[in-house]
């Protein structure tokens, strides 16, 4: 598969602190690649070298195997979303197509036609200011691909979105993908990054953790985890076989699994006086093995991180 974006040993100081370090990853044509991290993880000080708003102290940015980075061929929709309040819909959206240097006509009619399809038709005179705030983001994350983009990086593209409008932020962002668009997206929301995304760059004080292929991360980090809903006392369910921990809150127990346990072949392990109202048995998700990693529990470094 092309590579269409190649960060290679990205290093990035502020003052006396390392804001990046030795970040290396790529982005391929028609793929979805997630940038995940806590705060302050690096998510952002690495997104705004690439955009060429700031210069790496170190390492290289590359687009296409070339070191130019040729904006046009890029779209950006920044987590500070920064439209021009006073301006028209349709003035703003022909304005940031002619600066990626689109035609003004194809312009319009995909603004048009964009427009209609997030349910802004009849807006095209309206002014940022007098839109909702989940609207102006509709008319933001246009402006970011009314231009056919090579490359599409999305910070935060669902904040603040009612469940409707996610809906078609993901339908949109998948179409694109599909239609060969290579596209970096950077989330908190990682149900949503889980559901979309076909690869991970996971970050966590400055420095790459795990970047791989999803359902190889899950695989290597997402252990089963098994729910019961009923009563039943903690040091018992620590006493299970193949049980790394367990977390209580009421009468819900939620019990870790260890590598490699065999599902079937656990439950019937289970004693018969358990209190058991409801079970469900699936794998952590990738909220859950960040939480891991961060707190110690998981050792990417010391097992070997997974690779794309």
């Amino acid at each position: 598969m092309e590579t269409k974006l190649t960060v290679d040993h990205l290093g990035k100081a502020f003052k006396d602190k390392q804001a990046i370090s030795d970040v290396s990853f790529d982005v391929r044509k028609g793929e979805i690649m997630a940038i995940l991290g806590p705060n302050g993880a690096g998510k952002s000080t690495t997104i705004r070298n690439i955009m060429g708003i700031m210069y790496p102290d170190s390492g290289t940015i590359s687009f296409s195997g070339h070191e130019t980075i040729p904006r046009h061929r890029i779209g950006y929709l920044p987590e500070e979303r920064g439209l021009y309040q006073n301006v028209k819909v349709m003035d703003i959206l022909l304005y940031l197509a002619d600066l990626k240097d689109y035609p003004l006509q194809k312009a319009r009619e995909r603004a048009h036609q964009y427009l209609k399809m997030f349910d802004l038709e009849g807006q095209e005179n309206s002014s940022i200011e007098e839109l909702s705030k989940g609207m102006a983001q509709k008319v933001q994350f246009i402006s970011a691909i009314i231009h056919e983009p090579e490359l599409l990086i999305l910070d935060e593209p669902f904040s603040g979105l009612d469940p409707v409008s996610q809906e078609l932020f993901k339908e949109e962002i998948r179409n694109l993908a599909e239609n060969g668009t290579a596209i970096l997206l950077s989330s908190h929301q990682m149900n949503l990054v889980e559901e979309m995304c076909d690869r991970l760059f996971m970050m966590h004080q400055g420095e790459r953790i795990i970047y791989g292929d999803i359902d190889d991360v899950k695989k290597r980090y997402a252990n089963f985890k098994c729910t019961l809903h009923g009563k039943n006392d903690r040091e018992q369910l620590e006493s299970l076989p193949q049980v790394e921990r367990v977390d209580q809150n009421g009468d819900t127990s939620v019990l870790y699994l260890m590598q490699d346990v065999q599902p079937v072949n656990w439950l019937k392990q289970l004693p018969e006086q358990l209190n058991l109202l409801e079970l469900s048995l699936d794998r952590i998700s990738l909220h859950e093995i960040f939480l891991d990693i961060a707190a110690g529990r998981v050792s990417p470094e010391k097992e070997g991180a997974v690779h794309a």
